[in-house]
């Protein structure tokens, strides 16, 4: 069921005519649009709840790892304390990265950008529309001033409304552009005085993996970088079909790129660098670099039939945290130039443990494989590059008063956090708890909870207000 336009008769959603239909969706997206204009007011609200003067302890300025002043919109716009920005975003079932570019949207709006952020709250503008301003504004290079941003407002805010996301975002680059900070003679140094957003970026979407296994790469280069990429790509997929390949133009020039990312292989350069009396060792057969690297985790479901082991067709990819064929990657160590290295098979449920606080690799890897990820709600940092975390902390005085160690470096007390949460947890009112191993359930200081495992993170029941 859909509510009907105000006015209408009570009616079935099958039952609504093609004009009623069209204005059940305008209002459905106006509505949309008014709750995300709402949600970046409440955001910038619960900032101002959040001044760095709201760090309790003063010495929180002055000790290593504690809450700081976190900058995250342009100059004149407040200050956040950092540590309010994580429970913001478990409630929102986003990130703390997510919810910090939603803070500092809604700060830039509300203190730098004024017209436009009238226009979102009045519902002309759309939020995500201004959040895109505000994103761009905000990561200019230089950094705009109060009164350089003042000057896109007045350029932006005007036409925001009745134009397209792409014009929009040549508009504002423009105006940013066009603002002189003062500059004698621009030509002379662009990047003297003079603001600019640079649009270059490599991105390869790694964590949106296709069944097929393959992933998007997303370029803006050069105009005179992109014609030799198309010509190279042009040219590999040309010598691909020569070579026998059946493959369709697209898959042969997907092809191709990846050849790109190893051409240095082709090159004999070891040869020409390896002068009289000068000899190679023979392990590295003709001197030239592995053009691949494959490190196996085996996990993959397996079962012996009689003498014999018979694996499953997926298993699991850590690099990507996806699935990957079994096929694949016989396909992958196949290829020419490619190293192989299998790493020893971790019985994840065996319980490893050390008396000492450090935690020694085999048990630092243990924690990798089991968590994956940084083990904080709706975080995504991959577990090689996070701490490990002991739960319960451990009692560094337990040897010295004969005390039991109520903080043990073993696997049922330790967890992957990424520096941000792990300084989190340490600092603040967070605490967790591991319900099973990989299994964890975490309480907010406003007693929000929850659960966190392999599959992601679950919202529990709220706290009971009276």
């Amino acid at each position: 069921m859909i509510d009907p336009p105000a006015g209408a008769p009570e009616a079935e959603a099958d039952d609504l005519s093609a004009s009623a239909l069209l204005a059940s969706i305008r209002a459905a997206r106006e509505a949309e649009n008014a709750a995300a204009a709402e949600q970046l007011d409440l955001a910038a609200r619960w900032a101002d709840l959040h001044p760095p003067e709201s760090i309790h302890s003063a010495a929180a300025f002055t000790v290593p790892g504690c809450e700081h002043e976190e900058p995250i919109a342009g100059p004149g716009c407040p200050l956040v304390a950092e540590f309010c920005i994580a429970e913001l975003g478990t409630v929102l079932g986003i990130s703390t990265t997510a919810a910090k570019n939603l803070i500092g949207h809604a700060l830039e709006l509300r203190h730098r950008l004024p017209r436009l952020w009238a226009q979102v709250r009045a519902g002309a503008v759309p939020a995500w529309r201004a959040r895109s301003v505000a994103e761009a504004t905000i990561h200019t290079s230089p950094a705009l001033t109060v009164e350089a941003a003042g000057w896109v407002d007045v350029q932006v805010a005007a036409v925001a409304a009745r134009v397209g996301p792409a014009q929009l975002d040549r508009l504002v680059a423009e105006a940013i552009t066009r603002f002189d900070l003062g500059a004698p003679d621009p030509a002379a140094d662009p990047e003297d005085g003079y603001l600019h957003v640079d649009p270059r970026h490599v991105s390869v979407h790694g964590q949106d993996v296709h069944f097929a296994g393959t992933v998007r790469i997303e370029a803006e280069v050069d105009l005179a970088d992109s014609i030799d990429i198309d010509n190279a790509l042009a040219h590999g997929a040309k010598a691909r079909k020569a070579m026998g390949s059946t493959e369709s133009l697209d898959v042969r020039r997907a092809k191709a790129l990846g050849d790109l990312a190893r051409i240095q292989t082709a090159l004999d350069l070891f040869h020409h660098g390896t002068g009289p009396g000068e000899t190679r060792d023979a392990d590295d057969h003709d001197g030239l670099p592995s053009a691949r690297q494959v490190i196996l985790y085996a996990h993959f479901d397996a079962a012996v039939s009689g003498d014999t082991t018979v694996f499953g067709p997926t298993g699991r990819m850590e690099h990507a945290r996806c699935l990957a064929l079994l096929d694949q990657i016989q396909a992958w160590c196949a290829d020419s130039r490619t190293e192989v290295t299998v790493t020893p098979v971790i019985d994840l449920h065996q319980q490893l443990a050390t008396p000492a606080y450090e935690v020694p690799d085999r048990i630092r890897e243990h924690v990798t494989l089991r968590d994956r990820t940084c083990v904080f709600p709706w975080c995504s940092r991959p577990a090689r590059a996070c701490d490990v975390d002991h739960i319960i902390p451990f009692d560094h005085d337990a040897d010295t008063d004969a005390r039991p160690q109520t903080g043990p470096t073993e696997t049922g007390n330790l967890a992957a956090l990424c520096r941000t949460h792990h300084r989190l947890k340490t600092h603040t009112g967070w605490r967790y708890r591991m319900l099973d191993p990989g299994v964890f359930e975490w309480t907010s200081p406003h007693e929000h909870r929850y659960r966190r495992d392999h599959t992601g993170t679950t919202a529990l029941d709220p706290p009971v207000r009276p």
